[in-house]
């Protein structure tokens, strides 16, 4: 049996300051660290994003951070493909490789048996129900078809959906099962052996932590940041719906004054934070550490944790 690679995960909400966190425990355990935020892969979104500083890296390795431009997509699907490939290069250099965000979805994917339906594709399949469409009656009939394979996806499908139909018809094709067959079952099974720590903070603590660090972006040239974006056209892309960014260009519009959109920032921001915590508070198993302590001391409580969580994965195997 194949030994897993051993994994550490930083996750909590926004503000919680898992960057000083993480840097702290790369330091002490050799590691280094990954993106586990899903704007932050983008090139130019910086202080919107928190990004991390150069200055605030002191000297340990980052990955996945700035390597998408700002008008192109991003997939929770291509992220768990490259961060898998980063594990895979930063474990066998013998470093520990540790995930560092608050995008609960992107860090699940990773770390657990989750299969996304761009891996059940094939060109010539999808080319052969494309011409199948283009004969006389095809929608009709790759719709009666998809009925008869796919009731349920059917019942969501629109017939003149021809994007979505052969997409549905395509994956039964490829992987032998309907969307949903194909979908369900996972996301239980992990892949590494892994470790993840939470921060938490006191809700009204967080909020005001939340505010303050708005005010300090703007302050920063948070403004500036956005302008520039959207002076380059980027408009109705993936990359700007980040909070922060979505409310300046509803203003760059003219749809809101400065002031409202600056509330709007803090409000949506809360309102994320809120529903990061649930997400991890119901999702995954997590070690949680009270993000008002002293971050050294956090640092020897996931040592502790560590170390018993060595002992408990030895005792398993020699149990078997």
């Amino acid at each position: 049996m194949t030994e897993l690679i051993e994994v550490v995960a930083i996750v909590g909400p926004t503000a919680s300051g898992k960057t000083a966190l993480s840097v702290e425990l790369a330091k002490t355990l050799n590691g280094e660290i990954i993106n586990g935020d899903a704007y932050q892969v983008y090139r130019g979104l910086d202080i919107g994003t928190a990004k991390i500083t150069e200055d605030e890296k002191e000297g340990v390795p980052h990955h996945l951070f700035d390597f998408k431009e700002p008008d192109e997509s991003f997939s929770v699907a291509e992220y768990q493909i490259a961060v898998r490939n980063a594990i895979e290069e930063i474990s066998s250099r013998g470093k520990l490789p540790i995930i560092v965000g608050g995008t609960g979805l992107y860090i699940q994917s990773v770390l657990f048996d989750f299969r996304f339906t761009e891996e059940a594709g094939n060109v010539n399949v999808r080319e052969r129900l494309e011409s199948e469409l283009a004969t006389e009656n095809g929608p009709e009939k790759l719709y009666n078809r998809l009925q008869t394979l796919d009731p349920k996806s059917a019942e969501k499908i629109h017939k003149n959906n021809h994007r979505r139909l052969i997409r549905a018809l395509e994956i039964i094709e490829v992987t032998g099962k309907t969307k949903d067959d194909h979908e369900q079952g996972q996301g239980h099974e992990p892949m590494y052996k892994h470790l993840i720590i939470g921060l938490e903070v006191e809700r009204e603590r967080l909020y005001e932590r939340i505010d303050e660090r708005v005010d300090k972006m703007m302050n920063n040239g948070l403004f500036n940041e956005a302008k520039g974006l959207w002076d380059k056209g980027i408009r109705n892309v993936q990359s700007v719906q980040a909070i922060g960014y979505k409310e300046l260009f509803l203003h760059f519009e003219n749809e809101l004054p400065l002031e409202d959109a600056l509330e709007m920032i803090k409000k949506n921001t809360r309102n994320y934070a809120k529903r990061q915590m649930t997400y991890f508070k119901n999702k995954m198993e997590i070690f949680w550490f009270d993000a008002m302590s002293d971050k050294e001391k956090n640092v020897e409580g996931i040592l502790t944790i560590m170390k018993d969580f060595a002992l408990e994965e030895s005792n398993k195997v020699s149990k078997q």
